[in-house]
């Protein structure tokens, strides 16, 4: 049987911000805790197992029902998860006159009441059935030892619970805010860039297009004049062309600065912790802009799939090769055909450059890209090796003896 679950559910909402395996079946995992509802068979003995002694049957015949709303519980859109709740704890009000240790089933009703709503209903739920459950074991007389557990643990792992929905909305407020701020930085670098084309061209191709209407005119009565005129268009177009290389030198300058920003920003909002240098140097345009792509690409794939706790970032400039390696140490096992890899390798080949993928299973992922760097005009000396070193955060020894 397929079972769907809704969009705003609590098992939705939690493989929403996984960071693990084990975060993806967490809520069934928490489902061992119902050896407790057997816990008559090893720790009543006399009068105890005899005003208990029918406890098993009713006890196993309340096991299916509970899974099924439990289940439901965590599909169900989450406006109705309180029905659900309640009808946990009612499972368990209907048991405890037959098994004490029905307790289990409340704090499973505190776990689910945890997730409903905003965090101060959620808490008054929780509190409602503890309550309520409360006044059962007083009305049968049960020893207020009893209750411990249920005034300790509940609370414990209701607020457990509600910490985390705290948390993961701030992570993704945090990551609609680096969306925003990626958004406001490319407008404003784009109205920058119109500025400094506006400033640079206008006023030059103003001056192209009358010295070239001048010279027109001048062609047939003064050729000699004309012949400056034209002159003059040809040494201000230099000019213009001097600067906008200047520009957009500039401009391609900051890719890379940029990228490794905005990656900075999307590793902290998928809970990486990172910090990294940046030692600028020039790099031809389009090399730099290619690597700044690949490594906008390796760090998304990272945040998506490879759920690593810390990432590897270096780039080495040489005179000849530029070589970029990004490394995680997530759950590896990546396919070179697959999470944009197909688009990366292209793009990097079209350089005439080439991609290698290292990815065993468990033990993270190494990419290492290399890129041939066109010769320069001033070619005079090779320029010395400078290196771009980015780290985010030395990674932990992994199995095997391999960082």
């Amino acid at each position: 049987m397929k079972f769907k679950s809704a969009p705003d559910s609590i098992l939705c909402m939690a493989l929403q911000d996984t960071r693990g395996p084990f975060g993806r079946i967490a809520p069934w995992v928490w489902l061992v805790w119902l050896v407790w509802l057997f816990g008559p068979m090893f720790f009543f003995a006399g009068s105890e197992a005899a005003r208990f002694a029918n406890w098993l049957w009713p006890t196993l015949l309340s096991l299916p029902l509970f899974l099924a709303v439990y289940v439901a519980a965590h599909l169900c859109p989450r406006s109705h998860v309180a029905a659900y709740a309640l009808a946990i704890l009612a499972i368990g009000i209907a048991l405890t006159p037959l098994n004490p240790f029905a307790q289990t089933y409340l704090i499973y009703a505190c776990a689910v009441a945890a997730a409903w709503s905003s965090p101060r209903r959620s808490g008054a739920l929780v509190l409602s059935l503890v309550v309520a459950y409360s006044a059962e074991c007083f009305y049968l007389r049960f020893p207020w030892e009893s209750l411990v557990n249920a005034w300790i643990l509940c609370p414990i792992i209701a607020g457990l619970i509600i910490t985390d929905r705290i948390q993961r909305r701030h992570r993704a407020d945090l990551r609609l805010s680096m969306d925003e701020v990626r958004r406001l930085a490319a407008s404003a670098e784009r109205e920058r860039i119109g500025r400094d084309l506006h400033d640079l061209l206008g006023h030059t191709l103003s001056m192209v297009a009358l010295k070239s209407e001048l010279a027109g005119r001048l062609i047939d009565r003064d050729p000699c004049a004309a012949h400056r005129e034209m002159a003059d268009v040809a040494r201000v177009a230099r000019e213009a062309l001097s600067q906008v290389r200047s520009a957009v030198s500039g401009i391609r300058a900051a890719a890379m600065a940029a990228e490794l920003a905005s990656a900075r920003l999307l590793m902290e909002a998928a809970g990486v912790q990172m910090e990294y240098w940046h030692d600028p140097q020039e790099l031809p345009g389009e090399v730099e802009t290619c690597l700044a792509l690949v490594l906008r690409e390796a760090v998304t794939n990272i945040q998506r799939h490879a759920r690593a706790n810390r990432v590897e970032v270096t780039v080495i400039a040489g005179a000849e090769r530029v070589v970029m390696r990004v490394r995680d140490d997530g759950r590896g096992g990546v396919k070179e055909r697959g999470n944009g890899l197909t688009g990366m390798r292209e793009r990097i080949e079209a350089r005439g450059g080439t991609l290698a993928i290292e990815s065993p299973r468990g033990r993270g992922t190494s990419i290492e890209v290399s890129l041939p760097v066109p010769a320069t005009k001033a070619q005079g000396e090779a320029p010395a090796q400078k290196t771009i070193s980015v780290s985010i955060m030395p990674l932990v020894q992994r199995a095997g003896g391999q960082a």
